[in-house]
This record gives structure tokens, sequence and C-alpha cells, in this order.
């Protein structure tokens, strides 16, 4: 068995895969990361530990996790990985966007895709036919900019995601829910614009809150990260 780690930006899952079939896939809110995984491997010791950060990792929870598995794997944009990485600056690559690309060329194999990452911030990322990231854009996420336009001005408020919205806004709160977004949806619409042949993908916390309101065909797809590093952990067990 393989445990698998994406550590998010506001949150960290964990869950145990057997190839690339996932278990139950168990979620971290607090701080304390590491007793969270030493948690998991009392029960098992995994042969592999495949991680996805988007936070910088101490050495002393980098250490911890290499002492509980037989190999440790830390997804960069130069690791040895199962698809190509067409991008100036692979170093400063984020983990999430390789492996969502990955596990996105998994599910749908030959084809040409546009994943959109709905969390703290929004990735826009391509991957080609041919099973190459092409790279992509990063924008803000649909709470961060919720809490930007309060942070960043001195007379509006602190607005809540609403479950729904009206598209002319008639209060200061409604303008902000429309007007964030309509911004958001017409952003992603405009993708499917440019590239209408391609498959889209949608993951991240937010995906379901913006599928339902496209009227484009797209696959949602939870946990497309650890998917990816399920796929990774694979391809190095074969290697």
């Amino acid at each position: 068995m393989n445990l698998l780690i994406d550590i998010g930006n506001s949150s960290a899952k964990a869950t145990f895969a057997k190839g690339e079939e996932l278990s139950e896939i168990l979620i971290c809110r607090e701080e304390n990361i590491s007793g969270f995984i030493e948690g998991l491997v009392k029960k098992e010791r995994p042969e592999i530990i495949a991680l996805s950060s988007v936070r910088r990792l101490e050495e002393d929870f980098l250490a911890l996790l290499d002492s509980l598995c037989d190999k440790l794997l830390i997804v960069k944009g130069n690791s040895e990985l199962p698809v190509k990485i067409d991008y100036k600056t692979p170093e400063t690559l984020g983990a999430d966007r390789i492996c969502a690309a990955i596990g996105a060329s998994a599910i749908y194999p030959g084809k040409d895709i546009i994943i959109f990452d709905f969390g703290t911030a929004l990735t826009i990322d391509h991957l080609s036919s041919s099973g190459v990231f092409c790279g992509g854009n990063i924008s803000l996420g649909l709470k961060t900019r919720f809490r930007a336009l309060h942070d960043y001005t001195q007379l509006l408020p602190v607005v809540e995601v609403p479950e729904n919205f009206v598209n002319i806004g008639r209060s200061t709160r409604e303008a902000i829910e429309s007007g964030i977004i309509l911004g958001m949806l017409y952003e992603i619409e405009g993708y499917m614009d440019r590239y209408p042949e391609n498959y889209y993908i949608f993951t991240g916390g937010d995906a379901i809150y913006f599928a339902e309101k496209t009227k484009r065909s797209i696959f949602v797809v939870y946990n497309l990260v650890l998917m990816g590093l399920a796929h990774i952990a694979n391809y190095h067990a074969k290697t």
C-alpha cells in the first residue's frame, strides 16, 4: 500500500492506495499534520509516501515522512514523472498543478484537457493529447476574491459566497456577490470559448458550485491531485 498526501493552503488530505485505487480520504484542518500522518501509518507502514504540497515544508517534517515509509516521493517540476513538463521554470511549478494534470491524463488519456482547479487560487492548466503539460494560468479563487475586496477597501463589507445571486446587484452586498461570481464565471467560459474542442475538468473545493452554473459539458473529478499522486507512486513502483 502507498500513502498519498495532498497538502493545500487550508487543509491536508491523505489516503492509502493500492495501485491506483484510493481508500477512504481523510482531511486534516489543523496545523499538526505530523501527528495526523503518524496516526495513519500506525495501522500500516506504506511502501511509498507520495507528497504534493503547496506550502514550504520543514526538513524535520520531511525527515519524519522518510522514516515512515520505504520510499518518499516529493513531487516537483523536475521529478521523474509519467508526463512531460513543458514549462520555463519547472522548479517553481506547483506540485498540485502537476498532480492534477497527471490525474487527468490517467482518466482521459489521449485527450486535450483543460483543468480548472478551484481552491484558494483558481488554476487553469493545459494538458495535450500527447501527454505534455503545456502550462497554464493562475488567478484568484472564489473566497480569496471576496476576502480581497474587503481587505483592500475601507468600506466594502465581508460577504460570504451566496447560494444564489442576481445578474445586476441592487444593493452593495448583491453587487459584490454578482460582480465576483459572474466575473469568475465569465473568466472560465472565456477559456472554454477559446479552446472549444478540449475536455474540461473541474476539481477543487468550489468545482461543484461553478459546474452547476456553466452551460458547458464538463467533468467534475473529486480528489484529482490524489489520483495523480497514486499514478505517480504506481509509476515509480514499476521503475
